[in-house]
């Protein structure tokens, strides 16, 4: 079996609980973690809120990874969205918005990106998103998830796994539909309790999830809860460690 090592991050574009803004401290949390695959939500580049910095390439570079960025927001010359770090060989499959609502054109776009990464010659489907604050917003984006364009094309062919932060706890419409036709990661490690990653002080809320398809076995899940990682952001990384099958002969 070939094991890859995978974290979700809401990094709140690397400002922390004290309120400094650190790329180097959310880079130590996931070097830390040991991961070789990162799907990131909140990632700023180019803001001045947080100085210009491109967030996505410099948490790269201090990790000696590459990296994927989608833009879901544009401000003029600023951005700000979804990020896929890796020191797999990847390439990009597609980048784009999520559905909002038509009678809300004001709520914050919602993207996904898809990258494609190769460990030990299998191809593993990576797919990282972040979803919207409404119950309805949630439930369009997740019906798109699934739909022809995600999960559900014809190129996701190969074992695939969907991360990121879905502002959905495991009793929303939207988690519950996602569930009905992915696995969540979390039942096949058999873990009961213990995976709340949110606020990162006091965690009581499930709300960044990690789904699996076929093929895809979960060895364990853990909540990252060091002193530094509840620190680092207001979410704590959620850390998998799956298993796929060997590449064919």
């Amino acid at each position: 079996m070939i094991s890859v090592r995978a974290l979700s991050y809401n990094i709140r574009h690397c400002r922390g609980m004290d309120g400094r803004v650190s790329p180097d401290r959310v880079a130590e949390v996931i070097a830390a973690s040991g991961a070789d695959l990162v799907a990131l939500q909140e990632v700023d580049v180019g803001r001045a809120r947080t100085g210009g910095l491109d967030q996505a390439e410099t948490i790269a570079r201090r990790l000696g990874m590459d990296h994927h960025f989608h833009p879901a927001l544009h401000l003029a010359e600023e951005r700000y969205g979804d990020a896929i770090l890796t020191r797999l060989p990847s390439r990009l499959v597609r980048s784009g918005i999520l559905p909002g609502l038509a009678n809300r054109p004001g709520l914050e776009p919602r993207g996904a990106l898809w990258v494609e990464v190769t460990a030990n010659g299998r191809i593993l489907q990576v797919f990282n998103t972040h979803l919207g604050l409404s119950a309805k917003e949630r439930m369009a984006q997740a019906k798109a998830l699934l739909g022809p364009d995600w999960t559900g094309s014809p190129d996701c062919v190969s074992p695939f796994v969907l991360m990121g932060d879905f502002n959905a706890i495991p009793q929303s419409a939207a988690y519950r539909r996602l569930a009905a036709h992915l696995v969540d990661a979390r039942r096949i490690a058999g873990q009961k309790s213990g995976s709340a990653t949110f606020p990162s002080r006091w965690p009581l809320l499930r709300i960044d999830h990690v789904f699996v398809g076929p093929e895809v076995r979960v060895r364990r899940m853990e909540v990252v809860r060091t002193p530094l990682a509840r620190r680092a952001s207001d979410h704590l990384p959620l850390l998998v460690e799956l298993e796929i099958g060997p590449a064919a002969d």
